[in-house]
């Protein structure tokens, strides 16, 4: 006999704050009447770490101490064991978004190496013969805003062949001007990352520029940290040999789900830089690097 179990909330876009009611229904859909030995509804927060193949061996002792940090964890019984009508039936539910102790509720963010999420799960339990249910729904949390304004920090930059490092044969490198600014490193997360790029002049002709936001993660304890910094997205913002002195907009989205607040905590931090990518013709890379602290207001 089919049967369909669903999790639905009450708000569209699935994002609560701490102190809020999440609030929604259990959804059950069967042909005919159904008996079941209770349904419960769970509700965690829950903070997984993992090491990258580069740090294991590193880290043993950090290895063992990599258990995931419980932010929420509650029950509720839903309905007691006894049968349910066929057709639809509608359970309402209602889960205070609330931590136990001095616990605090971290923004749901989805990254390679801190991974911070918040679910709902329901369990059907049935008799042995028929599978027990279970069905799992995200929900977003988002922390609460800061009241304080952010004043915008603009920064100006320069990119000639002496300002770059990591050089091996600077001599080798063709001649280039390229100037530009960011109108702010302190971001809202809501709002675009903004600014321009102008290429006073280049010896070799350009082939791309782009735009690189990067997250930088740190997993650690009193024996080591590890630290990793991978590629959230890249966006190209010039293909080609672009007219020279002519300002270039600079203009990202930050992504939902893989972008949050900088985070620091005793055991992980969440950090966001920002590369600005100049491609010459020969393939050479120009990178120049800014790190950005986002928040929410």
């Amino acid at each position: 006999m089919s049967v369909t179990l669903d999790i639905r909330l009450k708000r569209a876009n699935k994002v609560y704050h701490e102190g809020e009611v999440v609030a929604g229904v259990i959804l059950l859909v069967c042909k005919e009447a159904l008996q079941h030995h209770g349904i419960s509804l769970s509700m965690e927060g829950l903070v997984n770490l993992q090491l990258s193949s580069k740090s294991v061996g590193v880290f043993e002792a950090f290895y063992n101490s990599v258990k995931p940090i419980q932010l929420i964890s509650s029950n509720i019984e839903v309905a007691k064991a006894g049968k349910v009508p066929g057709g639809k039936t509608e359970i309402p539910f209602e889960f205070p978004l609330s931590t136990k102790g001095n616990k605090v509720l971290y923004e749901t963010y989805h990254g390679v190496f801190v991974n911070i999420q918040y679910t709902l799960r329901c369990d059907m339990k049935r008799s042995l013969l028929a599978k027990d249910l279970t069905r799992n729904c995200e929900f977003i949390v988002h922390c609460q805003p800061q009241k304080a304004k952010v004043v915008p920090t603009p920064v100006n930059f320069t990119i000639t062949p002496d300002t770059l490092q990591n050089i091996r044969e600077r001599s080798a490198l063709p001649k280039f001007l390229i100037r530009g600014n960011l109108d702010a490193t302190n971001c809202v997360i809501s709002q675009p990352l903004t600014g321009e790029v102008v290429v006073e002049h280049s010896d070799v002709p350009i082939k791309s520029i782009e735009l690189q936001l990067v997250r930088v993660e740190t997993c650690g304890c009193a024996e080591g940290y590890a630290r990793d910094a991978t590629e959230i997205q890249n966006i190209q913002i010039a293909e080609g040999d672009v007219c020279h002195s002519l300002a270039i907009p600079i203009y990202m989205v930050f992504p939902r789900l893989f972008t949050c607040p900088t985070l620091e905590t005793t055991n992980f931090k969440v950090e966001f830089e920002v590369n600005i990518v100049i491609v010459l013709h020969d393939d050479h890379l120009i990178t120049e690097n800014f790190p950005l602290k986002l928040c929410r207001v």
